[in-house]
């Protein structure tokens, strides 16, 4: 586990600094996107007892990925090491038992946590992760996906505004589920392979 933490550690790390070189000492509040999302989960996964509503478990666990992406980032802290980062993590984890809770209290937890201290805790988003009935394994595969898509879309122009997510009339994530199912996810070049999926798809892309 610790190695593949390190792994994405690394991961997240590139993509913040894509997006500001000096990311880390900004301070950017990665609590408040954390908390925003949790509440983009709740719409997926239906809290109105007015209407009828079905959950959406794969844009449930979409989201799941996304919160980790900026849990991640809230970890960082200049002068410490991914390495640091992943063993403190593993070790916070260790001895982790669910609580069973639901996806709507695991992510109201996880929500007033972020909210109350500014931080992220990795128990608590465990919790949330064993709700949606996701696993670690499950959670790096869509991890290492989501964050190829990131650079996907970076690259073809999301920061100026001229990427689109909506693909042949689906968004982008719906594209990237498809495109993981089909590859093997041990394979060393993985994240190429993903990449280029999206980039066959994508009109007018080019695969890097």
């Amino acid at each position: 586990m610790e190695q593949a933490l390190t792994t994405m550690l690394d991961m997240q790390h590139r993509m913040n600094t894509r997006i500001h070189p000096d990311w880390i000492s900004q301070d950017f509040a990665w609590y408040r996107a954390l908390w925003v999302e949790c509440g983009e989960l709740l719409e997926h996964y239906g809290y109105k007892w007015w209407k009828a509503q079905e959950p959406d478990l794969q844009q449930v666990r979409l989201e799941v990925v996304d919160i980790w992406h900026f849990g991640l980032s809230a970890l960082f802290r200049p002068g410490l090491s991914t390495g640091a980062i992943a063993e403190s993590v593993a070790d916070e984890l260790a001895g982790f038992a669910p609580a069973g809770l639901g996806v709507r209290e695991a992510t109201e937890a996880l929500a007033l946590h972020a909210l109350q201290t500014r931080g992220f805790s990795p128990a608590r988003f465990w919790e949330l992760l064993h709700a949606a009935d996701m696993d670690f394994e499950s959670l790096y595969t869509a991890y290492v996906g989501k964050n190829v898509l990131n650079f996907f879309r970076q690259d073809h122009g999301y920061k100026t505004g001229t990427y689109h997510k909506q693909w042949q009339g689906r968004e982008d994530n719906e594209h990237l589920v498809e495109v993981v199912a089909a590859l093997d996810t041990g394979a060393a070049d993985f994240a190429e392979q993903v990449y280029a999926g999206l980039a066959a798809r994508y009109p007018g892309a080019a695969s890097a």
